[in-house]
């Protein structure tokens, strides 16, 4: 697929913390839609949220409008024979990135998964982030709920998110004679500023454009001189990311890393661990948000430059999945963003220092580093060996998406819960 990001001014940018902000935006916006919606979300849970965009896709088809929704198959394999035949009946067409048959109750489609989180209507507003649909994304949702970001766009910007989640589709489905006609009936890309931030998307794939995300913040690392702060959920990025991060510890850019305190998963603390010795003696400063479980992908440098996405930095996003970025240049923005960053690490942070460490070089610290470098290092080309599918869209049949969930019902029932909803999402 062909990236259609390119660098475009006149453009209006505002950020949506969490579900309580992100979801009455994107229900509303539906709900007002004129002509058409597309959804792209790794995950769709049958909760309450599941419920409301449910409800709100239905009285928007029900009004004409076109909408199209694509889930990934391992992130929202259970919805039920109900939830997609009353979409099915409205129009909604509901598409499935490469679904996965579960072995003995287990799903093993876990590479190279369809990652991104946008919404775009009308051809004129969209929403980019991390945010999926689910409650777990609203603070009633107890200990566990997660801290997340999105952002909400106007402009020229726009044009370009319109025309890469219609490729996706006629690549995946519905093939190219269907987006041309599609993109003849978006309407005309309104050239007239409506902001003052200039803005791309960037995105990841298997094919054409496997490293423009670690490509785009590798330069911005390289060109910043005052801060860097990066928040991200997943950390485990690569040697040459490393590498950057410490150079510009060094020459003395303020670098800050959030990362989780308290993960979802364990594995995510204990690989980012790791590579604290190495960040720590170089100056990078290191702080682990502890209310609840962080589901950031969010940097800004210096007093311009910031970025929200889909994308950890992680060899899952880096290598593997398919992620999207809005990378954006405008001082405000950039100013908000820091704002929101300094109040976490300030109030539900906790800064990690040299004296947090294990001390002394132990033969297994030796061992480890050794085999921590050569994995960052090298990690990008073996992960490069695994299949690289063609991206494959299925039309979500109710009767298939039934089976797999009385299937799981019938196990939880015996309790045997078989494997849980993917939460590195």
């Amino acid at each position: 697929m062909d990236n259609v990001g390119r660098w475009v001014g006149g453009n209006r940018i505002a950020l949506l913390e969490n579900g309580e902000e992100f979801f009455p935006r994107v229900f509303d916006a539906i709900r007002e839609a004129q002509r058409e919606v597309i959804i792209e979300t790794f995950i769709l849970f049958e909760d309450k949220v599941g419920l409301a965009l449910h409800a709100a896709m239905r009285s928007a088809a029900q009004r004409g409008v076109k909408i199209d929704l694509m889930v990934d198959g391992f992130g929202s394999p259970d919805l039920s024979r109900e939830f997609i035949a009353e979409l099915s009946a409205v129009g909604v067409r509901v598409r499935v990135f490469d679904p996965g048959q579960r072995i003995l109750g287990q799903r093993l489609n876990v590479f190279r998964r369809m990652h991104r989180k946008i919404v775009v209507v009308d051809g004129e507003l969209a929403f980019v982030g991390g945010i999926n649909y689910s409650a777990d994304h609203l603070l009633d949702f107890g200990p566990k709920a997660k801290q997340d970001y999105a952002v909400e766009l106007r402009g020229p910007v726009v044009a370009q998110i319109h025309q890469f989640v219609l490729r996706a589709i006629a690549l995946g489905d519905k093939g190219p004679r269907w987006f041309r006609r599609r993109l003849k009936q978006a309407p005309p890309v309104d050239r007239e500023p409506v902001g003052d931030v200039e803005a791309v998307l960037i995105t990841r794939d298997n094919r054409r454009h496997t490293g423009d995300v670690e490509r785009e913040y590798l330069a911005a690392i390289r060109a910043a001189r005052q801060r860097i702060v990066i928040a991200n959920a997943y950390f485990f990025p690569g040697y040459r990311l490393i590498k950057e991060l410490r150079r510009a510890a060094r020459r003395g850019v303020d670098v800050r890393l959030i990362l989780q305190g308290e993960p979802d998963m364990p594995i995510v603390k204990t690989a980012a661990t790791m590579l604290y010795h190495h960040l720590l003696h170089a100056g990078v400063r290191i702080y682990e948000y502890c209310d609840r479980p962080l589901h950031a992908k969010v940097a800004l440098m210096d007093d311009e430059w910031s970025t929200v996405g889909s994308s950890n930095l992680d060899p899952l996003s880096l290598s593997l999945n398919l992620e999207a970025n809005v990378f954006a240049r405008g001082k405000a923005f950039n100013q908000l963003l820091w704002e929101r960053m300094d109040k976490l690490m300030r109030e539900s942070c906790q800064q990690i220092g040299v004296a947090d460490l294990e001390t002394g070089w132990s033969g297994w610290r030796l061992v480890r580093s050794f085999f921590i470098f050569h994995f960052l290092r090298w990690y990008p080309s073996w992960l490069g060996w695994l299949p690289r599918q063609v991206p494959r869209l299925t039309p979500a049949e109710a009767t298939e998406l039934a089976e797999k969930r009385e299937k799981r019902e019938k196990r939880e029932a015996a309790g045997d819960n078989g494997a849980t909803p993917t939460e590195a999402a």
